[in-house]
Order: structure tokens, then C-alpha cells, then sequence
């Protein structure tokens, strides 16, 4: 298992040892989109959802995810995040809504599962708050697209 740090010699997952790394200024950037039916796109651009308001209430979901990854992801360290900045963006053309979640912190770890959560819980609320209107929606291309801190160096997606 040589290069996987979640598993030990004998191949046993376990939470990687970071005590002796230093602390280091961390972002993530992750993406992913929620496409739909044009009709529903245009619900949310009016604002019209009977749940209330989907881009407003998926941002602050992945706020709250990502504060939570630690929780979810069996082997991530719990991390004093600095900053969560999540943008929610309609774009017509794909009758998609785009979701980008940046983070921030400065640690011995790095924040793209945090980035990830982000992006998929408030991806999931997306498809909670219209899923009355169209179960056809899916989600997809949730991914890292930046990456920077910390020993192994910047990232960033082509």
C-alpha cells in the first residue's frame, strides 16, 4: 500500500499522524453542478421553490457540511476552518446550477474534503428543495480544481 497514507504496514486503515507537520496556510477549491429540466432552472431563478430559496439555503447547507467533514469522512481530521465561501451560479446553457466552495485554513492538513462535502451536501440540497418538480435532476463533475499548501504544493485542475 506504499503512497496511501490511510493505511498502515499491515494494510489497516487508520487516521494519518500529522502532529510533526508544520502549520501551513491551506486552500481548496472544489466544483460540481446539479443539472435539471429547464423548467426547474427557471423556478429558481424566480425564486418560486415551495421549499423557500434553493441557492440560499444550499449555500449555507454546504457551510455546514464542510464544517462537519470530520464527522462524515471516517478518517479526516477535524480541522479549525477559516473560511467557507460558497458560490451557487444559474447558468441557462446547461440548465445547471454550478456550485463552487472554497475554503480555507491553516494547519497540518489540507481542506479538499472539506471543499468536497461543501460541494455535495449543498449539491443534495439542491435536489431536496426541487425534487417535487423533477426527479430527473442529477448531480455530477463534483471534483478538487485547486489545491495549495502544505508539502506536496499547488494543484490546480486543467
Amino acid at each position: 500500500m506504499t503512497g496511501l497514507t490511510h493505511f498502515d504496514q499491515k494494510g489497516d486503515a487508520h487516521m494519518v499522524d500529522v502532529s510533526a507537520k508544520p502549520v501551513t496556510d491551506r486552500i481548496a477549491t472544489a466544483r460540481g453542478r446539479v443539472i435539471m429540466a429547464p423548467e426547474t432552472l427557471e423556478i429558481v431563478q424566480q425564486g418560486s421553490a415551495k421549499k423557500g430559496d434553493v441557492l440560499g439555503v444550499a449555500r449555507l447547507a454546504g457551510i455546514m457540511g464542510a464544517k462537519r467533514t470530520s464527522d462524515l469522512i471516517p478518517l479526516c481530521h477535524p480541522l479549525p476552518i477559516t473560511r467557507v465561501a460558497l458560490d451557487l451560479e444559474v447558468e441557462p446553457d446547461s440548465s445547471s446550477v454550478v456550485i463552487t466552495a472554497t475554503i480555507k485554513t491553516s494547519g497540518q492538513t489540507g481542506v479538499e474534503m472539506e471543499a468536497l462535502t461543501a460541494v455535495s451536501v449543498a449539491a443534495l440540497t439542491v435536489y431536496d428543495m426541487l425534487k417535487a418538480v423533477d426527479r430527473g435532476m442529477h448531480i455530477t463533475d463534483i471534483r478538487v480544481t485547486l489545491k495549495d499548501g502544505g508539502k506536496s504544493g499547488r494543484y490546480e485542475a486543467q
